[in-house]
């Protein structure tokens, strides 16, 4: 007796259909699965039996055979062990029919035939729309990722025995499920991590952040340790505009594929924020493995990647960071396929001018000799420096201006004014200044007389790259959205000149 189902694999953050053919025939008792499955899917077959049996259905004695097609792509992952236990009851006659192909299967079960939640729901759910199937059948947690796709029927169960009752009769299930009072899925309320009315001073690094923010462009702040760089650094996000929906079903995708996405929870509207530590490897902040997972730079994408004490990383570790900053994403390449995360994020490092940290403080001397803080400062290569759009300088605060009773702006009032530059970006060129190259770049970032003058010479004494000469100059138009200005003056690019750090 032959029966087949369909389940989906997740290769980066897009899914492909796999069919589970389930074969029982006469012959010794036991469980052959082929088709290139890992070790995570040959364990499935115990769970399998056990689940089957303590969810009150009788298992067959008989040779059972699984293959999983087409089988040339690895399958990894427990999300196999409902598709299999329903394609070993079906082809023994416990489901009505034998060849369920219009409803996608996937979950995890526990022994007593529980069903537990999986990872990658959301990419699943739309490779099952664009392949027009009907339904989805998923873990009860997992409804609420699903049901951000449009246009399919979503059958969510807890147990073996709730999916053998909505694959036998699927409109009373649903009529049943429907009926239910269910609380909605609870919102994911944007992380608020303060506020900048809470930093005292440092105008010229609020003002960094500011322009960072409008335009996407990455930063980098050196100053002495307690002058409010990781401060400021984590108040960034609460200046971000939310998601819109494209971006949302991105970043959604990408954490339901890492499994950070809570059991419950739908769309997440909030920017990410990573601040991982100095002692991540390459693999964990770019991606990898051998079955590719995002890894940090794709969890921030779309927001914010923080890399506290930066000269502190392994060098390795920061040089794997060039091409993604430079394309928006990371390929990881396997000998039989290929896997592409997105990796659009905005970089915010800050790190201390030498080993002692206090080189430039007024108040506190200096330690380290010459050679010692060019060699601190060179543990950011050039390259990398040369992708930084701003470095800025974040001197120590003197000890009376901590005490006075100053209010700074709030992020509420910043917020407002990236959020005016960013619309003005987006409907004239569709995307954030950051991002503009070649001719789209010369004709945004058209200079005056006077400006041309100050940039001209700036090109001479400071030595700027093409990139940097780039860089420059989307800067430069950053800062006239913010004022709402069309052109670029000469104060503005004066201002975007002054945070270089070549």
């Amino acid at each position: 007796m032959l029966a087949c189902v369909r389940t989906a694999a997740v290769f980066g953050i897009e899914a492909c259909t796999i069919d589970v053919e389930v074969d029982v025939s006469f012959g010794l008792p036991g469980i052959t699965m082929v088709g290139l499955p890992d070790a995570s899917v040959r364990e499935s077959r115990d769970r399998v039996r056990s689940a089957i049996r303590n969810s009150g259905f009788e298992f067959p004695e008989h040779r059972i055979t699984v293959n999983l097609a087409p089988a040339d792509i690895r399958k990894a992952g427990s999300s196999f062990d409902l598709p299999i236990a329903l394609g070993v009851l079906a082809a023994s006659g416990t489901l009505s029919r034998r060849d369920v192909d219009d409803v996608l299967l996937l979950g995890e079960l526990s022994l007593d035939g529980g069903i537990q939640s999986a990872r990658g729901v959301l990419p699943i759910a739309a490779a099952a729309r664009r392949q027009h199937f009907n339904g989805l059948l998923l873990p009860r947690s997992n409804r609420a990722e699903a049901s951000v796709v449009q246009g399919l029927e979503l059958y969510g169960v807890r147990s073996l025995e709730e999916a053998v009752r909505a694959l036998n009769d699927p409109a009373a299930f649903l009529a049943q499920y429907n009926s239910e009072r269910t609380a909605p899925a609870p919102a994911i309320v944007p992380r608020v991590d303060g506020d900048f009315a809470d930093v005292q001073g440092q105008a010229l690094a609020r003002r960094a952040l500011e322009i960072a923010a409008a335009g996407g462009h990455n930063t980098l702040m050196v100053g002495p340790p307690g002058s409010g760089k990781t401060m400021m650094a984590r108040r960034v996000a609460g200046i971000l505009p939310a998601l819109v929906f494209d971006e949302a079903l991105e970043v959604t995708s990408i954490h339901s594929v890492a499994g950070l996405l809570g059991a419950g929870h739908g769309l997440m509207t909030n920017r990410p924020f990573r601040a991982p530590h100095h002692t991540i490897s390459d693999v964990a902040l770019v991606g990898g493995g051998q079955n590719p997972r995002p890894g940090e730079i794709s969890l921030a994408h779309h927001g914010v990647l923080f890399l506290d004490e930066m000269a502190e990383f392994n060098r390795r570790v920061l040089e794997v960071l060039r091409q993604p900053l430079e394309e928006g994403c990371v390929r990881i390449a396997r000998a039989l396929r290929t896997v592409s995360f997105p990796a659009r994020f905005m970089l915010i490092g800050a790190m201390n001018p030498c080993p002692c940290g206090f080189h430039g403080d007024e108040t506190r001397p200096c330690r380290c000799s010459p050679m010692q803080i060019a060699r601190y400062a060179s543990r950011l290569s050039g390259p990398l420096r040369d992708r930084m759009d701003l470095t800025v300088s974040v001197a120590a605060l003197p000890a009376r201006d901590l005490s006075a009773a100053v209010t700074s702006e709030s992020s509420a009032a910043i917020r407002a004014r990236v959020e005016g530059a960013r619309e003005r970006q987006m409907s004239r060129d569709g995307m954030l200044n950051a991002r503009l190259q070649g001719r789209l770049l010369r004709a945004r970032t058209a200079l005056d007389r006077d400006a041309r003058r100050i940039f001209d010479v700036a090109l001479t004494r400071l030595g700027l790259t093409a990139r940097g000469h780039d860089r420059v100059l989307r800067v430069a138009r950053t800062i006239a959205d913010l004022e709402g200005c069309d052109g670029i003056s000469a104060d503005q690019l004066a201002e975007a000149l002054q945070f270089r750090g070549d």
